[in-house]
């Protein structure tokens, strides 16, 4: 079975609405530090070969990441050439290579992803979509990349909601540019 994993930048304050421009993609202006969080970032893709989006965040990705001709990351190799899948009711012709729209019920659908043999499926930014995926036990992962911020306000990742899953603490990563990569596990979920 294949695991879905959620990745989010989000500040120490939970938020993961990202409209602000609140982080950089890169996470530093710093050269070390951004080559730091590069390296870490390929290791993952590796481990993934599907991405998980609603509409809104596909739209997103798709008017900016082809675009990137000069990307030394390679997440934008990395997202024109992976599968990836969108969740949508009104997307019907998507014209981002390999992108297969999921317009039936979502949580079927992505559960019947997982069925299939292949990599890790992550999805990213989507906050509609990740916030419905948090209380149907779906996720295996949850990969936050906590940026040093706090707004005060904004879209968090665990509304305030009694089916918020236990966690459980497997990587704890500290980066120079003060980011933090905290990698946790569900171990249940509360209320059901």
């Amino acid at each position: 079975m294949r695991e879905l994993i959620v990745t989010e930048n989000i500040t120490v304050d939970g938020v993961i609405d990202a409209s602000e421009g609140w982080f950089v993609p890169s996470g530093s202006d710093d050269e070390h530090a951004a080559t730091e969080l590069a390296e870490v970032q390929r290791e993952h893709m590796l481990g993934a070969d599907a991405v998980l989006l609603g509409r809104v965040t596909y739209h997103e990705f798709e008017g900016y990441w082809p675009k990137q001709t000069d990307d030394e990351t390679g997440i934008s190799d990395y997202l024109n050439n992976v599968t990836k899948y969108v969740v949508s009711r009104t997307l019907t012709d998507p014209t981002w290579a390999n992108t297969t729209v999921l317009s039936g019920p979502p949580l079927d659908e992505i559960a019947a992803l997982k069925q299939q043999s292949g990599k890790a499926i992550v999805a990213t930014g989507s906050i509609q979509l990740v916030q419905a995926l948090v209380p149907s036990g779906l996720v295996d992962e949850y990969r936050l990349w906590v940026y040093p911020v706090a707004l005060g306000r904004g879209r968090r990742l665990f509304e305030d909601r009694p089916d918020r899953p236990d966690l459980r603490l497997v990587e704890a990563r500290p980066f120079g540019s003060g980011i933090v990569l905290l990698r946790y596990r569900p171990e249940s979920n509360r209320g059901g």
